[in-house]
């Protein structure tokens, strides 16, 4: 199965990244270089360590952007054309300069992909799409997904057993189950 030691963090990264273009509502959550910093601190295994550049530029909201749409990209295709999905995580990962490194602590072995370069694109990128990567190596394709809310485009990975997984929250699940209780018991 996936990685459990940094694998499902990576996934909820990944996720997120992909979340933060709210492409229905019009919204961007990395419009700002304040914002691209708020979010790598809430998505830094090593926050508080320093691992991560002190100065963000432009640039690097540049080519988070970039990263974001590759990743949002691998995540609506995936289910439906695995072939471009791989494609894309390939391009990525080989243009991140990723690198997988084996790690141990307390008595456990992993592996871990990151780039050889300081970019936090570029380490973003092997991070997120590598976990993508495991996904699809381990539960398939199919686990990748865009919401079947009718007014969502959020995107999902499905880690669940029975992987039935078809909407990004609860909250738009229920929204469908309404919707489609209203429209068996409405007067027609």
């Amino acid at each position: 199965m996936i990685d459990a030691c940094d694998s499902s963090s990576a996934v909820e990264t990944a996720v997120d990244l992909a979340n933060t273009l709210k492409p229905i509502k019009g919204e961007d959550a990395l419009e700002t270089v304040e914002q691209l910093r708020n979010f790598l601190d809430d998505h830094s295994p090593d926050a508080g360590r320093g691992t991560r550049p002190q100065r963000l530029t432009p640039t690097d909201l540049a080519e988070v952007r970039a990263v974001r749409e590759r990743v949002r990209a691998v995540l609506e295709r995936a289910s439906t054309d695995a072939a471009a999905a791989a494609t894309l995580i390939n391009d990525g990962l080989r243009d991140s300069r990723a690198t997988p490194i084996l790690r141990h602590d307390r008595d456990r072995w992993w592996t871990e992909v990151t780039s050889d370069t300081d970019r936090c694109s570029a380490h973003l990128a092997a991070t997120t799409l590598s976990a993508l990567a495991s996904v699809i190596a381990t539960l398939g394709p199919a686990r990748l997904g865009v919401c079947a809310g009718s007014n969502c485009r959020a995107t999902y990975v499905d880690l669940s057993r029975n992987g039935s997984k078809q909407y990004c929250t609860r909250t738009c699940a229920h929204r469908a189950s309404v919707a489609a209780y209203r429209s068996r018991h409405s007067p027609r």
